[in-house]
């Protein structure tokens, strides 16, 4: 099998093709747009990448053409030769990525998530900066308002923030600045395209059976099934519940070296947008299911330890759940949600 190596670039990207044994065949540097038609000429070979945002479509692209495909995590690529010795050109790591595929018959790899997976975390990522301009603008009214010796009323939501203000503020003889009235137009614009986004997931998690089950799970909506379901792609990659809640970082880190032995909180590790939502669902669930099972078992886990800490713990439980109803094809039972894993 031949190595070909893609060292990618923003426009341009280089390629370095080698025979089985290793010797080099072809040194190209290639359009982007023409990667597709470049790869479909090679003979059927390993193809190795390195991880970034165009990894993923010239890794279909390979596929397509029938090749094999290796996308090696950023942060291991220094390891194979690319950047070595402080010299990096692109036909230099291009030629050590090759050079690495021929020595390692196994290839370090992230997975390749799938269309629809990737569609997901597309909606989820842009929905996430609207949420995050719109905090951004509330966060900067309410500092004002702080300065003026005034606080929003309780309750005020960020749907009905704008409303709450201007009656608030309106009423006083210096009324509102225009600069916090452009604000508070801002937050309606984007209150307006939130719903919007929100309307889209609500109908992909509908059309899609996994969503729906996991939505079965008390606090667990369209948004926490859907990250949930974009983060796991595949279930069958992970052979427990326990490799899940590591995998997105809800399980306990270690820092122990010989006969020191450190356990430290969770590790954090994995994707930073998942271990949020199952930490909000397991808030969600906390307020609203408050008999539950699982929750029962959170706030009995509370009378010990620290709210905070109880619900992080009730969050790892909640993604366990969430992959024993995803590889079982099952639907929540209250009366096993404080074992079910």
């Amino acid at each position: 099998m031949h190595h070909v190596a893609v060292d990618l670039g923003s426009r341009q990207s280089q390629l370095c093709v080698r025979s089985p044994e290793g010797q080099i065949q072809q040194e190209v540097k290639v359009a982007n747009a023409g990667l597709g038609v470049t790869l479909a000429a090679l003979p059927k070979s390993r193809v190795i990448l390195e991880s970034s945002s165009e990894a993923f479509a010239v890794a279909d692209l390979a596929l397509g053409a029938g090749h094999e495909v290796n996308i090696v995590p950023s942060g291991l690529a220094h390891n194979l030769g690319v950047g070595q010795r402080g010299v990096k050109t692109d036909k230099r790591d291009a030629r050590n990525l090759s050079m690495a595929s021929c020595r390692m018959e196994t290839l370090p790899t992230v997975h390749l998530p799938s269309m629809h997976s990737r569609e997901l975390r597309r909606l989820l990522t842009s929905r996430g900066q609207l949420v995050s301009a719109r905090t951004g603008m509330v966060n900067s009214v309410r500092g004002w308002l702080r300065s003026q010796l005034l606080r929003a009323p309780r309750g005020t939501c960020p749907e009905n923030f704008p409303k709450r203000i201007r009656e608030l503020t309106l009423s006083r003889p210096e009324g509102l600045p225009e600069h916090i009235e452009r604000l508070l137009k801002v937050v309606e614009t984007l209150n307006d395209q939130l719903k919007m986004a929100d309307k889209e997931l609500e109908s992909l998690t509908e059309a899609d059976l996994v969503c729906q089950r996991l939505m079965t799970v008390p606090g667990v909506g369209p948004v926490t099934s859907a990250t949930f379901r974009a983060t796991v792609d595949e279930v069958s990659r992970f052979k427990t519940a326990h490799a899940v809640e590591s995998y997105v970082g809800l399980t306990p880190g270690e820092n122990s070296s010989g006969e020191t032995v450190q356990k430290l909180g969770i590790s954090r590790a994995g994707s930073t947008r998942a271990r949020a939502v199952l930490v909000q669902a397991a808030w969600s669930a906390w307020r609203t299911r408050p008999s539950d099972p699982m929750v029962c078992w959170a706030r009995g886990l509370a009378r010990r330890r620290p709210i905070q800490v109880a619900v992080v713990a009730l969050a790892r439980k909640i993604s366990g759940i969430l992959f024993a109803l995803w590889r079982d094809e099952a639907n929540y039972d209250p009366k096993h949600g404080s074992q079910q894993q």
